[in-house]
């Protein structure tokens, strides 16, 4: 997304920053960076909270998709909430993949495919609450994903895919709840077919 010559100033400026503003400025403008408010202000200069009218009471209404930790425990933005009910969801192709997804799925198979797929971030945290279905999630060659997190009752989880620290073009965070389903986590067919001739 830089030019070489712009790439090679921010990288100056990284190596020369010695406070976490002077780092944060190089990277405040980049798509899917995540920075504490704190930090964009100036070196040592935690932002101060803007005086406003105090908050008005809001009616409860229902439950809202999970919310994420960022770098340093802070919020990101929710999720985007992909539901269904006894029917089947695809996403593949050239799908824009926000840093948050939350699956929603009863009775009924989902597959996400992230081979084409235009990502905001590296990691991608997704969130399943699966009932009685089949979760398929298709990753790109190199990519990492971390299926640990997940609770099963009567299902299966497999992960098919590279485990470890992100070092690819995505690494998918999996966590949930998946209940006499199944979740998969592997690569494209191809990539078979190609590694046994």
């Amino acid at each position: 997304m830089l030019s070489l010559g712009e790439f090679t100033e921010r990288m100056d400026t990284v190596l020369a920053a010695k406070t976490r503003g002077e780092l944060n400025a190089v990277l405040v403008d980049l798509p899917g960076i995540q920075l504490n408010p704190a930090y964009v202000n100036g070196p040592n200069t935690p932002a101060a909270p803007a005086p406003g009218p105090a908050p008005t009471p809001v009616a409860p209404g229902p439950a809202p998709a999970p919310a994420f930790a960022g770098a340093g425990g802070h919020p990101v933005q929710q999720p985007q909430v992909i539901r269904g009910r006894m029917s089947t969801i695809t996403r593949k192709g050239r799908w824009h993949v926000p840093p948050a997804l939350f699956l929603d799925s009863r009775m009924g198979s989902a597959t996400l495919d992230f081979t084409e797929a235009v990502m905001q971030t590296q990691v991608v945290h997704l969130t399943v609450e699966d009932n009685c279905g089949s979760i398929v999630l298709i990753l790109p060659p190199e990519a990492t994903a971390d299926l640990n997190d997940i609770d099963s009752i009567a299902s299966s989880v497999s992960n098919k895919a590279r485990t470890g620290p992100p070092y690819g073009p995505l690494h998918l965070v999996v966590r949930g709840r998946v209940r006499f389903g199944s979740i998969t986590a592997r690569y494209p067919l191809g990539i078979l077919r190609k590694m046994f001739g």
